[in-house]
Formats: structure tokens, sequence, C-alpha cells
């Protein structure tokens, strides 16, 4: 190891940890009066959203959660998640984000994982707790999480959340302790096998918030969120902790709104009635919004968007531009924390139309700063930075989680070589832009060539009569693989293969795609599968299609 020099701190100096308390400080000495909405039922100040932080804090205590506890979360997107992200690790706890779309067979596994202790459980989904309680082998209490009036339940409560925050006093002396301890918790599901268990400390979730505090608010090129912005995020917060941003916004003093159930009319009145500037969604999600009756007769001019999770196809983003959204693209993983790549408009892009913008604005984007990206080939080796040449996307950063909790294996393979592998396969271009041609398990192998699934459904979704599109390999006899795609039409309009093959064919005569691109088959169906976090659930079209 390199020698270097240290020098030792002064007796008394204080080793300042990277803790989340410390994320609390700016944002009620900036805004204090500034408002934490909760759909159409609740409103309060950064003062009352401290004092509250602070009662939660007492009342877990007082449930006998203690450092190194888990506390597990299901309720839909509220001020309760809000001040769940602050007051469970703060006093030592981890907060294991419980994914209320998952199965509850899934539910029970990662929460028996994660040894979760005290349960906080919205009204809607007592039904699925309540039948696999006698199965949560560590669980010692509930709470009730309740917004109208509150329902029976065979849970054995402690009490009810707003109950018990009126009872207990708004004072709570913080302690300090090693940064490096676990905060959050969750579950992703991957391809195969059970939901893993994905961690982040202290200090990764201080130092991904610092950084997107500046990635997102101090380039010109990417301008998605200042001091006047108001918020709403439209990405659960049980899925990486909605990409980080209510900490974010909680340390800049943002207005917050959170819509509870995502019910696509009710985003529509809250973006209209709170002026809502800045959200982040999956393209799912979007599209609901775009096609939803409130959305009709109406603008969203101002509206700045983050979309990630998968890709944002150029109809997509053409639509939205069209009603006056700014979109913008992120990508980043559960493993990531999430924020790896935005998009980032040079000079030369901005004097650009919005219209002419967009396929750069859908693009993977820049990594942000403290990312160390790079592609490499099966081999390891690095790949050539010419905007063609295809290689994995591996990482490094200070936010990513070191493994995954009790499967060491799965830990080392995630991290081979020191490096975080992503299984997403990528270009990079020789200004720095990444862009994702496709997740390593979804490119389709026809006849010794690579197609991107991804390319194909941005060329599909530029038919106006596509209102959604997902394409898959399926298994060919004579080419190995061939793509298969499934199209959902835009109402009261008509499709059929030979209209998307005409569609299609203008792409390969300009030499974008190779004929055999276009798909040996088209589905036009009602609905496309998505997963627990609304993506396009390729792997369950595969094997109905196998089937």
């Amino acid at each position: 190891m390199m020698a270097t020099k240290i020098i030792p701190p002064a007796d008394g100096a204080y080793a300042y940890p990277l803790l989340i308390k410390q994320l609390l400080l700016s944002g009620v000495r900036y805004e204090p009066g500034r408002e934490i909405v909760y759909a159409d039922k609740l409103r309060y100040s950064y003062q009352t959203l401290n004092q509250r932080i602070r009662r939660l804090a007492n009342a877990l205590t007082a449930a006998g959660v203690k450092a190194g506890d888990t506390v597990a979360l299901l309720d839909w997107d509220s001020h309760r998640y809000l001040e769940c992200f602050f007051a469970v690790p703060m006093i030592g706890a981890v907060l294991h984000t419980v994914n209320i779309r998952l199965s509850p067979d899934q539910v029970l596994y990662t929460m028996n994982h994660a040894e979760d202790d005290l349960v906080l459980v919205h009204d809607d989904f007592l039904p699925l707790i309540e039948p696999i309680q006698d199965q949560l082998t560590t669980v010692k209490g509930y709470v009730r999480l309740t917004d109208d009036t509150a329902s029976e339940t065979s849970l054995p409560v402690v009490g009810e959340y707003e109950q018990l925050l009126s009872q207990s006093a708004d004072q709570y002396e913080f302690p300090d302790f090693d940064e490096n301890s676990v905060a959050t918790l969750f579950y992703t599901t991957g391809t195969t096998g059970k939901p893993k268990g994905v961690y982040f400390t202290h200090r990764q979730l201080v130092l991904h918030t610092l950084n997107a505090v500046g990635t997102l608010g101090v380039y010109q090129g990417l301008p998605l969120l200042r001091s006047d912005d108001v918020y709403m995020p439209i990405t659960p917060m049980f899925h990486v902790h909605a990409w980080g941003v209510p900490y974010v916004a909680t340390l800049m003093g943002l207005k917050q709104v959170y819509p509870g159930r995502y019910e696509p009319n009710s985003l529509v009145r809250l973006y209209r009635e709170e002026r809502v500037t800045f959200s982040h969604c999956v393209p799912t999600i979007l599209q609901m919004i775009l096609g939803c009756e409130a959305a009709a007769d109406s603008r969203f001019d101002g509206w700045k968007m983050l979309l990630g999770g998968s890709a944002l196809t150029l109809g997509i983003a053409s639509e939205a531009s069209a009603k006056g959204i700014q979109v913008h693209s992120g990508y980043g993983m559960s493993e990531t924390c999430p924020i790896l790549c935005t998009t980032y408009l040079r000079d030369e892009d901005l004097e650009k139309s919005r219209q002419a913008q967009l396929p750069k604005r859908i693009k993977t984007g820049t990594p942000v700063p403290m990312v160390d990206l790079k592609i490499v080939d099966a081999n390891g080796n690095a790949v050539a930075h010419d905007g063609e040449s295809l290689g994995e996307i591996v990482v490094r950063a200070p936010w990513l989680t070191q493994g995954y909790l009790k499967e060491p294996e799965k830990g080392a393979e995630l991290w081979q070589g020191g490096w975080l592998h992503t299984g997403d396969m990528a270009s990079i271009d020789a200004m720095g832009g990444v862009e994702i041609k496709d997740r390593i398990k979804d490119v389709i192998k026809t006849g010794g060539e690579w197609i991107s699934s991804l390319e194909l459904e941005n060329l599909l979704s530029q038919h106006p009569a596509v209102m959604s599109v997902a394409v898959v390999g399926i298994v060919d006899e004579q080419w190995g693989e061939r793509p298969m795609a499934l199209v959902i039409c835009e109402p009261g309009t008509y499709l059929d293969r030979r209209i998307l093959e005409t569609h299609l064919q203008q792409f390969v005569e300009s030499g974008r795609i190779n004929k055999w691109a276009i798909p040996k088959q088209f589905k036009f169906v009602a609905e496309i599968p998505k997963t627990s976090v609304g993506k396009i659930n390729k792997k369950l079209i595969r094997e109905s299609a196998a089937g």
C-alpha cells in the first residue's frame, strides 16, 4: 500500500460522522414554513416535520426498538414514509421498506430474511400481513397507519401511528455512531431465485444526497431541482428510497407533495393544485398520466421529469414534450442507490428546439460526478469509447451497496474484479455519453448478430398508433432467436403486422437496423406485463411465449 502522510487531529477535535440526522439541519433553517403535503389529507411545515420525527423516535423507543433492530414499513407514499426515512435510522435502527407489490410468499420471505422486529403497516395492507403473521418469526409488534377510521385487526398492535406520536415528546437527542452503520434495507427481485436484500449505510446515503443536490441543481444543462421547486415523487418510496430524492428535497427545504396511492387523475390534480415542478418515475407511469382522463385537456408546462427504470422511447418522450413536460433520462439500479447517469445538455443542445433535443434527452446520459464508469468485454477488458463498441457497464462510486444481505457469494459475483457489474450492455461515445443498448439477458442473438430490444421498442414507438410496446427474443430453430413484439394500440386506431413491418422498413433502408431485426411475430394485446416497480417484465413475456 502506498505510504501517505496522516496528521493526527487536535485534542478535542470533533470527528463529524456522515449520518442521516445531519441532512435535517438545513431545510428547517432556510424554509421553516415550507409545506409537506400528503395528498388531500394533511399538510404541515418543516418545523412540524422535525418535531414529528423526534416524536416518532420517542414512540419507536417506547415500543422497544433499539439500535441494530429492523423496522419494517408498509405504506403508500406519504408524510409517514418521509418521517420514517429519518427517524428509524437516526436512532440506529434499520428501515426495511417492504415492497407492497410482491406476492404474499415473497413478502413473508423478505420480512423473515430481514429479521424485522417492529412492523408499521397501513390499513390497506392488513389483508397482506394478517394471513402470514403467524409465520413472521422475528416480529414482536405492529403499529397501525390509518388515514380514515381504523378497522378491526387480528394483529397485536402497539398503537396507531398518529396516536403514538401525539403521546410522545417532541424532543429527542439523536446519538452519534459509526457512519458505516446500515440505515436502510429493501429487496430487489431478479430474474431467478428469491429476492435479494440490498442495504445502504448512513455514509452512503449522505454522500448520494450531497452528490444529487449538486448534480440536479448546479448544471445549466441539467436544470432539474432548484430551491423554489415543488417536488412530488411518482416512484414508490419502497424502491431505492424513491431514488433518494426525498433526502435531497428535505436537505434543500423544498415543498414536498406525497400522493399516496398512484392514481393518474389524482396525480394530475395534485400537479395543478400544488403547482408541482419536479417528479421522477418510470416511463410506464408517465404513459399512464398522459393517457388519463384528466390529462386530455391539460398542459403540463414547467413540469420537469426524470425518467428511469427502463428505456424512455422517443414516442413517449415526444408525447410528453408536446404537453409541456421537460423530460430527462436517469440511469441507475437498486444496487447503486441509485443515480449513476443523467441527461446532460451542452450549449449546442440547448440552442436547439425542444423537439430537436429529444434524441439526446432519451439517451442514458453522462455519468454524474464521483461515478467511475466504464464498459468491458466478457474478459473484463475495457472497450473503446467510440459510440459503437458494446460492453457491460461496470462502476465504482462511494454509495454502491457493498453486497447482498446474508448472501456473500452473490455479493462477490456482483463485485467481480472490484467493479460492480450492472448487467447492462452499452456504448460510450467520445464525449463520455452512455447509451444502454440492452440488458445482457435481453439482447436478442440471431444468426450470430446481436439485436437490441430497446432499439426496436424505440423505433416501433414512433408509429403514431403505437401506445406501448415490448420486444423480446424467442427461440427460433434456424437463427437461434428472433424478435417478438407485444404492442398496445392507441384507442381508436388500427394496426397489423404489415403496417408495422412497413414502418420498420424505413429504418432498414436508412441503415439504422438490419432486415432480420424486424420481429418474426407481432402480438396485439390489451396489457403488457409489468414488474412490481412498473418495469416491463420481459422474463414473464419470454416464459409465456415459450409456453
